[in-house]
């Protein structure tokens, strides 16, 4: 036996992962859903805005930097207190979206929230509409250094904001518009059942299915999958419909040019930096066909099916206890650097995880950055599957990232998407070279390419597929009016299909599967920083393994910056160009060797 499988726990044959009492305490946050502090601190927020709006409305653009300063500071300071509320309300939630109680906290967050904003909203406008010579004078005092990258960005919408009172109807609406939308999809979805071979599971529970060596057994998942979302089709169309109509007008009463041009400003990137990458990948999906035609042959199958794609190899039907996947990834992260295994550490040690998949809990994972004051939490739905402890690597990159960047302070500690998700592709990286280096055996070795390519494949090309969706049906809506259920279907097949060409075959039930994926509702244009950060930690992983002297400690330092530079100056010291629109064929060519490898493992 390797030590590769000495890591996989005996209890392989139990259904048992080992999670099941890995839960989160909050209490860093609050004591309690019913804690006096939440609304104690809600109410010193709003004292606090008020008086900050009292001395400062109509007077930011005479501030020397000394001033600016300290209004800052006490900006950032009532922030902070209320997002912290706002974040101990989501978690809370998210662990379970079938408490009345939970939903009413996190309701009453939400609209404290927009109320704070609309107090505050005179703040960003004077900041944005201030003279360039006046900014340019703040921007260049050692005194704000530690805002100027947050001030860069605020003048940088100014074309696009409102008048104050339009910026305050925006606020209080969203409430009761899109962030209520948003709320009841996640909710109806987290309560949904799907019923399989007997049981009555989770959608990830179903979905995890699909990961299942018996054939039988995946495409009764994806049966039951197709069922439970059909069964909401008319709910999630209504609903797709709303948020699509919501972002048209939004767009055109704040005058971007298009529908993606708001979350690339906020990306930090332009138009043209975005149309490079979905180009590039586009124009690679070759990669993913002949990748898949390889998986169909290994298989010994006639068609891969869409319920096929994620089949595993033999040899890599491993079953991985919580604490196994504990070790391998803080194996991998002190290898790689002692730092990055010293703060995922604290997430394990201070409970700072909620792993087990439950009903009423939100499926998928997320690492929650909460407030530099205190500590990100991970949420995860663990199965023991090697594909959760790559899952588990992704969020606590994620967590050591926002934990480091807190030094930044709430302003300035937030990455946008486009760098967001370095380190977390990264900590995946880390993991399977770790994995991989401890195998000898090559036919595991080929099961772990496999599975490595597949997830690379799901966060390159499937996000630029899903872009590419996104992009069809903000467009039909604006163009067409209200869609149905067989349009939005229609749009989601022609954009899958473009992806696999004939690797795979796309069953009918497939084109539901649209109606579940949540960036589409909550972050419209979020998926294509996915592929962003695949194709950017490939580089560097590339870099890294050719010249690693001082790679380690450039990289931690990059993860510190946060958000207080430009992306493209953040990492220029790991030697990359995020203004080279060629930089993304680097990337892809190694996604292509690595497919080139998996054919040699399989014999040509």
């Amino acid at each position: 036996m390797t030590d590769h499988s000495e890591l996989a726990d005996a209890a392989a044959k139990t259904a048992l992962s080992g999670a099941e009492d890995v839960t989160w305490n909050l209490a860093d946050l609050y004591a309690a859903p019913n804690d006096p502090a939440l609304d104690r601190d809600l109410d010193a927020a709003d004292r606090a805005a008020d008086a900050l709006a009292e001395k400062y409305r109509g007077r930011v653009a005479g501030l020397d930097a000394a001033g600016l300063r300290e209004m800052l500071v006490a900006y950032e300071t009532l922030r902070e207190r209320a997002e912290k509320v706002g974040n101990y309300a989501y978690l809370v939630w998210a662990a379970d979206t079938s408490a009345p109680a939970h939903g009413a906290l996190l309701q009453k967050a939400t609209e404290r929230g927009a109320r704070l904003e609309q107090k505050l909203v005179f703040l960003e406008l004077e900041l944005a509409a201030t003279a360039d010579e006046i900014a340019a004078v703040w921007l260049a005092d050692p005194a704000l250094s530690c805002y100027r990258h947050w001030l860069e960005l605020v003048r940088r919408f100014r074309a696009h904001m409102l008048t104050e009172p339009e910026e305050k109807i925006f606020s209080e609406k969203s409430v009761t518009g899109r962030n209520a939308w948003g709320r009841f999809f996640d909710e109806i979805h987290g309560a949904s059942r799907y019923r399989l071979d007997g049981q009555e599971l989770t959608r990830d529970q179903a979905l995890h299915r699909l990961y299942s060596p018996d054939r039988g057994t995946r495409q009764r998942a994806a049966e039951a999958v197709t069922a439970g979302l059909s069964e909401l089709r008319r709910t999630t169309t209504f609903v797709f419909n709303t948020i699509l109509a919501d972002k048209a007008s939004d767009d055109t009463l704040r005058r971007y040019p298009g529908w993606i041009s708001a979350r690339n400003m906020a990306n930090e990137v332009d138009d043209r930096t975005v149309d490079a990458l979905v180009e590039a990948v586009t124009a690679r999906y070759d990669i993913v066909a002949r990748y898949y035609r390889l998986k169909r042959r290994l298989l010994g199958l006639d068609a891969l099916y869409d319920y096929d794609r994620y089949a595993p190899l033999p040899a890599a039907d491993h079953h991985y206890t919580w604490d196994a996947a504990r070790r391998l990834v803080l194996h991998a992260y002190e290898k790689f650097h002692p730092h990055l295994a010293e703060i995922a550490s604290l997430f394990f040690e201070r409970r700072w995880i909620d792993a087990p998949s439950r009903p009423g809990k939100m499926g998928g994972a997320f690492s929650a950055s909460t407030v530099p004051s205190v500590h990100p939490y991970v949420l995860m739905n663990y199965e023991a599957k090697v594909r959760d402890v790559m899952t588990l690597a992704h969020e606590l990159g994620h967590g050591v990232h926002q934990k480091l960047a807190g030094v930044q302070g709430l302003l300035q500690a937030g990455t946008p998407l486009t760098t967001a998700e370095t380190a977390s592709v990264f900590g995946e990286m880390l993991v399977f070279q770790d994995l991989t280096a401890l195998e000898t055996d090559p036919q595991v070795r080929l099961a772990m390419l496999t599975t490595k390519l597949e997830d690379s494949f799901a966060t390159c090309f499937r996000q630029v597929t899903m872009n590419r969706f996104e992009h069809a049906i903000h467009t039909a809506r604006r163009d067409e009016g209200e869609l149905t259920t067989d349009r939005f279907s229609e749009l989601w097949m022609r954009t899958q299909r473009a992806m696999f060409g004939d690797s795979v075959t796309l069953t009918d039930n497939y084109s539901i599967w649209w109606s579940y994926v949540p960036h589409f509702i909550r972050t419209p244009g979020y998926v294509y920083a996915y592929a962003f950060g695949e194709l950017l930690v490939l580089a560097l992983y590339a870099r890294y393994r050719r010249n690693g002297a001082g790679f380690a400690d450039d990289y931690i330092a990059m993860l510190t910056a946060g958000g207080s530079n430009w992306p493209h100056v953040i990492v220029k010291p790991l030697g990359v160009d995020l203004t080279d629109p060629a930089f993304w064929n680097e990337g892809l060519g190694i996604l292509a060797d690595l497919v080139a490898e998996a054919e040699g493992l399989a014999g040509g």
